[in-house]
C-alpha cells in the first residue's frame, strides 16, 4: 500500500553531530574524518 523507501538510509544525527565536533576541535578536513562518523560528504553537508 505504502511506496517503499527509496536511496540509502538516512545516517544517525548524533553520528554526524558528533563527526562535525570532532573535526572542528582537532582542525581536521572533512575527508579527514574517521569513517565511523558517517560519510565525510554527509559531515559536510549537514
Amino acid at each position: 500500500m505504502f511506496p517503499r523507501n527509496r536511496g540509502v538510509k538516512q545516517v544517525d544525527d548524533r553520528k554526524v553531530l558528533h563527526g562535525i565536533i570532532h573535526g572542528i576541535q582537532r582542525g581536521l578536513g572533512w575527508v579527514d574524518s574517521p569513517a565511523a562518523d558517517g560519510p565525510h560528504k554527509t559531515l559536510y553537508n549537514r
